[in-house]
């Protein structure tokens, strides 16, 4: 069995065997395409609109939705989206090159018949005027890189451009939120949230915005009702007209939501908490940051100092090709970037996964110690990068984090 570092969106982790057994494994849950009968539904309304409060307050946004394919097809729906709302003549759209490859491929396929021309670029560069209606960019980049993107936003927005953010959920517990610093739209992967990598997906994605676009939301929104006796109850508040079903008034094509895999990630959220799900994060931080300090010591040097969960890993001592094959040997996947290697450490990441990555681009009998090199990292953010507000303060999140309820703990204040 080989062991994956490739990343591009896509990490390894720990489903817990609570949500397994009784949701991935359950028909109850799984054989449910959508949840249109409200009445029979409501535990899977509930576990959705769980599902959106946990995208609304890690996104920092205001509306978020109950999931959609995956984050390319997410991506693309945000493009469309912006380009609806454009009230001028813009056609373009701005993608920053170092966006997820599937991701830019899903732009072009969506982009072409609608007449957008879709512009690929450097965010630092790039020079907005009126004919951009829109413009997405990876937080963190596909290659690792973390950016502070405020002064963009301040840009884009000056012509009247919406900007998307296709952000990594899980980072978004230590880093700043998109939402905070003036993003339009967040959408990403929930795949990382408990879900077994499923070759490739798709994957549950997330969809969030400001208030004042629900209307032109992708996807349905679980809102917060009340039955005939007056008691609080669940329904599908806001539910986008779809291609297939009257093409001529579509305001979206997606059909297809992850809503198992959505409940999927909702409990894992619930069931690890704000401080669990921060805890998943700061772990694989700081084996990224022990892994980057062996690189260093073997003679690498890398792309960025600012980083989460990838390495971009520039040529040192061993050529790529020779680092891919040796690390073809051991069984692990490295991602090719040209002359570079990508290395994406996820929640399953071991001190035995270092070692043997350090092996690779080093002496084969090599030991570095993971415990010294620890003590040498700082693990710090930059202020204008590190959240400071709080999240999951719902007491949703903070009840019951084991199968029995009884490892509770106290919720934020």
């Amino acid at each position: 069995m080989f062991r994956s570092f490739i990343g591009m969106g896509y990490a390894d982790c720990i489903t817990p065997p609570a949500i397994q057994r009784h949701l991935l494994e359950n028909p109850g849950w799984y054989t449910a395409y959508t949840p249109y009968q409200a009445e029979i539904a409501q535990g899977r309304l509930e576990a959705l609109l769980n599902f959106q409060t946990l995208i609304i307050e890690l996104t920092g946004l205001e509306i978020a939705n109950a999931s959609l394919l995956d984050e390319g097809t997410a991506a693309a729906e945000a493009m469309a989206m912006s380009y609806g709302a454009c009230k001028g003549e813009a056609n373009r759209f701005f993608a920053a090159a170092d966006c997820h490859p599937q991701t830019l491929e899903v732009l072009k396929t969506r982009a072409n018949p609608l007449g957008i021309q879709l512009i690929l670029g450097d965010p630092q560069s790039f020079e907005f005027d009126g004919s951009v209606f829109g413009a997405l960019l990876q937080y963190p980049a596909t290659d690792g890189r973390i950016g502070d993107y405020r002064e963009f936003v301040q840009r884009a927005q000056a012509v009247g451009a919406l900007v998307t953010v296709a952000a990594d959920l899980l980072s978004l517990t230590l880093l700043v939120p998109p939402g905070e610093w003036g993003a339009d739209i967040a959408v990403g992967s929930t795949q990382r949230f408990g879900v077994p990598l499923g070759y490739g997906g798709p994957h549950a994605a997330y969809f969030a915005t400001r208030d004042r676009h629900k209307r032109q939301v992708p996807g349905r929104i679980v809102g917060v009702s009340q039955d005939a006796q007056g008691n609080r109850a669940l329904r599908l508040a806001l539910q986008t007209r779809e291609q297939h079903i009257r093409r001529e008034k579509a305001t979206s094509n997606i059909c297809t939501a992850q809503v198992l895999l959505a409940v999927v990630a909702s409990t894992y959220a619930v069931y690890h908490g704000p401080q669990g799900l921060k805890r998943i994060a700061q772990r694989i931080q700081q084996l990224t940051a022990i892994l980057a300090a062996g690189l260093q010591r073997l003679g690498y040097q890398l792309a960025h100092d600012c980083y989460f969960d990838t390495l971009r890993v520039l040529p040192g001592p061993l050529p790529a090709a020779t680092l891919l094959e040796r690390a073809e040997a051991r069984r692990l996947n490295l991602r090719s970037l040209g002359e570079d290697i990508g290395i994406s450490l996820d929640e399953t990441t071991s001190l035995e996964d270092l070692q043997g990555l350090w092996q690779v681009f080093g002496d084969e009998e090599l030991a570095l110690n993971p415990a010294a090199l620890a003590g040498e990292v700082d693990l710090a953010y930059s202020a204008a990068l590190t959240r400071t507000s709080d999240y999951l303060r719902d007491p949703v999140f903070n009840r019951y984090h084991s199968e029995n309820g009884t490892a509770a703990l106290p919720a934020p204040a």
